[in-house]
């Protein structure tokens, strides 16, 4: 008989919920069907690296966001974070204007910029693409009795560290 302690079951389920959540992101609807959302589980070491990377952060922007610290030991609290990005910096070809260029094409020319955190500009629809995966993930969190929250932070010291290729990141520890 096989005997799994609740500590080594609630991990394994925590690891198990980031897959499943990566799979909703993965398939959920995308703006005109064109995917450029990534994503990225992280645990153990590299979980403390990120923690670490948003600690310094606090002293490496322009305004000292004391928050990063808090939600640092609240990512070192949830055994499991699961990264999801978008590579905003690609157009959908629509001539819309939200990005604030007249068209795709003069968008596509425009050099990126790296801000304090994430990279810009990004298409509008890419940004939709982003929230649309995020609440995805979320409901499949919350449908599993997971806790989570959606931070800025986590996925701010993710783009400083180089973890997932993508402009914009947006970081969900996981815990029970």
């Amino acid at each position: 008989m096989t005997v799994i302690k609740s500590n080594e079951a609630e991990k394994n389920a925590l690891l198990l919920a980031a897959q499943l959540m990566a799979v909703s992101v993965r398939t959920a609807p995308k703006t005109r069907g064109i995917d450029h959302i990534v994503t990225l589980i992280v645990t153990g070491d590299e979980k403390e690296r990120l923690a670490q990377m948003m600690e310094q952060k606090v002293e490496q922007k322009t305004k000292r966001l004391q928050f990063f610290k808090r939600d640092a030991t609240n990512l070192r609290r949830s055994p499991v974070a699961l990264l999801i990005g978008v590579q905003g910096t690609h157009t959908e070809g629509i001539d819309c204007g939200a990005c604030g260029y007249f068209s795709c094409d003069t968008f596509s020319k425009v050099e990126t910029k790296n801000g304090e955190d994430f990279t810009g500009p990004n298409c509008i629809f890419k940004a939709i693409d982003l929230g649309i995966a995020l609440g995805s993930a979320g409901k499949v969190a919350s449908d599993l009795n997971i806790d989570n929250r959606l931070m800025y932070t986590v996925g701010a010291a993710a783009k400083a560290l180089g973890l997932l290729e993508a402009d914009i990141i947006i970081g969900i520890p996981l815990a029970v």
